[in-house]
């Protein structure tokens, strides 16, 4: 009998929705023993259901608790697939430097888009948790990296991926260097405000704009 797959996927994105870490695994070992593709797994499946408990988050009907067991389910399923990645082998690896801005400990979006980028082929500078803008351009100018990618969480701390713009402006070097942007808060309105290079609503997108970006 043939399997589903968009069904399947729906399974697993509602398995990360409701916490169900043992069913999450359940279903990506089915993905994995089914030889479906473990990428379209992940944006299909896991990132679909992170982004549901982010507007679930987003609508206070989730917290912090219940976003925390909604990751824990999300990674569980990584562990799972992320060894069955096909990974593009590209002549020149173009370098991306990432991280979450300062005052922002929440990365679970910023581990998922970094996971997906890894697999399309581009070479990550993973920066981590609450990092500064001056970091985030000194890193960039150190690992000559392409691409720096921004991300939050929280309205307070959108701030800060404005002033790495604004030091790279400053220090006269903002055409070496495409700026993406993501988070809940944030949109493409922000993006245009602050004169980012591009937004991405969810994980899949940060990859598919940063290959536009790429070839800009």
């Amino acid at each position: 009998m043939s399997i589903n797959k968009d069904e399947l996927y729906k399974k697993l994105a509602d398995t990360v929705v409701n916490m169900e870490e043992e069913e999450t695994v359940n279903i990506c070992n089915k993905v994995i023993s089914e030889e479906l593709d473990a990428y379209e797994a992940i944006v299909n499946g896991l990132s679909v259901g992170m982004d549901q408990a982010g507007k679930l988050f987003d609508e206070e009907e989730y917290f912090v608790p219940e976003l925390l067991l909604c990751s824990d389910a999300m990674y569980a399923g990584l562990e799972v697939l992320k060894p069955h990645l096909k990974a593009k082998n590209n002549k020149k690896k173009q370098k991306v430097i990432i991280g979450v801005v300062e005052g922002d400990t929440h990365d679970i979006g910023k581990n998922l888009v970094k996971i997906m980028l890894e697999t399309a082929g581009f070479d990550i500078v993973d920066l981590g948790r609450d990092v500064s803008p001056s970091t985030f351009v000194e890193k960039a100018k150190e690992e000559k990296a392409k691409i720096i990618v921004i991300s939050t969480l929280m309205t307070t701390t959108m701030e800060g991926m404005s002033e790495v713009i604004e030091i790279l402006n400053k220090e006269k070097i903002r055409e070496d260097f495409k700026v993406m942007i993501g988070g809940g808060p944030i949109s493409q309105v922000y993006a245009d405000k602050i004169g980012a290079d591009g937004y991405s609503v969810n994980a899949a997108e940060a990859v598919k704009l940063a290959k536009r970006l790429v070839l800009a």
